[in-house]
């Protein structure tokens, strides 16, 4: 069992002082694999303490400066990339095939992008007779979830140091050792001391320390819309800037007469992927009332042929969920599901035929579903698709906006028809014919799906205040 007791502070791996022990637990195993010491307040003041005194210099540094330290971070983190894969895979589950593409990648190309952003960003700006200038918020705290703990961590660190801030990340005690490799990763790269500190801890003591600490300016948070509200009203006392990237009930918009054999398993292969385990997961798929049953067969010949297995084993099948909590949360909302009227089309309550240990679920399909059942309305986070079909374009637009979530939305269908729809779909991305995610593209929401903008040269600029230089150049 990996051992991870000591927290990254000021450049050094530094004991807790008064932190509590914390197992880790392999989802698929359901026993320990590493243990971890969630921190305490006093943590978070060294913390601080350290990233506060390193801001002066580091936030001076020129931008050849911090490219030519990105660019070593990349390096580096190519050379720990299977390490990092493998405790992903182990700590929440998805298959190894997956954590050293998916997972892992993200990263990468985070990092890509953040180094493209800075070198092109306009730092400075003539107005008139005078200069706006873009200069950096200060100490930052970065909250990251454990569904994709690389991604969030490298989408968060990335810009914050390429902005000139200094910070203190708190990873997800789900799945915290890939960030600790990652502060690995940045010490070998050679990022100054105190400029990058780690604390791990839960929600509660590390993260709500976090939030309320005077002495941080900035809180960039992702995870639940739960968490997020508490993350923002531990943080208004002191009027520090909050970022949120919350939760998500995506549609996946079919348009009438839309080739069901592309948009149909193009929308399972999203919801499946993670074990569903993804906020903008296009849970909700919806068909034209005609094309309901064709779209139902599609749909549950794909998932009845989803295998769940091993995350250490290479191949295509589905993880475990995250841990107990998780599983216990998605079996409920299937066994609502079937309370409330909807139609199992496959998969279903309990585990996988055969599987006794661990937290695997059945990747379920549910058909003739309404926008106003519990399934339609929840973030499940698990491998279940529900079918909802619609009148005609504008009751499928209605439908698709009748959420409090806005995080993202995909359309199907021809060239017009996307022109017509995606304009009004509240969210803030929306997937053409199945279109890739892209690093250098603004990720984030509408609603309750969270505020700011995370990803390239959007990101970079979420880290930076602006300020006016009146009268600078009179």
């Amino acid at each position: 069992m990996r051992q991870q007791l000591n927290h990254y502070i000021g450049g050094a791996w530094t004991e807790s002082e008064g932190g509590t022990p914390h197992h880790v637990i392999n989802p698929a195993t359901e026993a320990p694999c590493a243990e971890i010491m969630l921190g305490s307040d006093a943590d978070v003041d060294k913390a601080v303490a350290a990233a506060r005194t390193a801001f002066d210099g580091w936030s001076r540094t020129s931008v050849d400066e911090r490219v030519a330290l990105l660019e070593a971070i990349l390096v580096e983190y190519k050379v720990r990339a299977g390490d990092m894969a493998k405790v992903i895979a182990e700590e929440m589950g998805c298959p190894i095939s997956f954590a050293g593409t998916a997972q892992v990648g993200t990263g990468i190309g985070h990092l890509t992008a953040a180094i493209a952003a800075l070198k092109a960003f306009p730092f400075t700006e003539q107005v008139n007779q005078s200069l706006v200038v873009h200069e950096p918020i200060g100490v930052v705290a970065l909250i990251t979830p454990w569904n994709w703990p690389l991604n969030q961590i490298v989408a968060k660190v990335a810009p914050a140091l390429a902005a000139g801030n200094t910070m203190v990340l708190k990873p997800s005690e789900e799945a915290p050792s890939c960030a600790a490799i990652f502060a690995q990763v940045l010490d070998k790269a050679g990022v100054p001391a105190g400029v990058f500190n780690l604390v791990n801890g839960d929600g509660a003591g590390v993260g709500t320390a976090l939030s309320r600490h005077p002495q941080i300016d900035m809180v960039s948070f992702t995870g639940s819309t739960r968490a997020g509200i508490q993350v923002a009203k531990n943080a208004a006392d002191t009027v520090k800037r909050v970022h949120q990237e919350l939760g998500g009930k995506s549609p996946s918009l079919v348009l009438e007469g839309a080739d069901l054999a592309k948009a149909v398993p193009g929308t399972l292969a999203s919801v499946l992927m993670n074990s569903g385990q993804s906020c903008i997961s296009p849970t909700r798929l919806l068909v034209h009332k005609s094309q309901h049953d064709e779209a139902v067969a599609i749909a549950a010949q794909v998932v009845k042929a989803a295998q769940t297995g091993d995350p250490m084993a290479e191949g295509r099948h589905l993880g475990p969920l995250v841990n107990k909590a998780q599983f216990d949360k998605v079996q409920a909302l299937i066994r609502k599901g079937l309370e409330e009227g909807a139609v199992l089309e496959a998969g279903g309550p309990g585990r996988p035929d055969g599987v006794e240990t661990g937290w695997f679920v059945r990747p379920t399909l549910f058909s003739g579903v309404r926008n106003d059942m519990t399934i339609a309305r929840e973030e499940i986070f698990g491998p279940v698709l529900t079918i909802i079909p619609y009148e005609d374009e504008e009751d499928a637009i209605r439908i698709a906006n009748d959420t409090e979530y806005g995080l993202s939305a995909v359309v199907f269908g021809d060239a017009e028809g996307v022109k017509r729809v995606a304009p009004r779909l509240r969210a803030g991305m929306v997937y053409i014919n199945g279109g890739q995610p892209d690093s250098s593209l603004p990720f984030g929401g509408y609603k309750q799906s969270g505020n700011g903008r995370e990803y390239g040269k959007y990101g970079l600029a979420e880290f930076m205040e602006v300020k006016s230089m009146v009268g600078a150049l009179a």
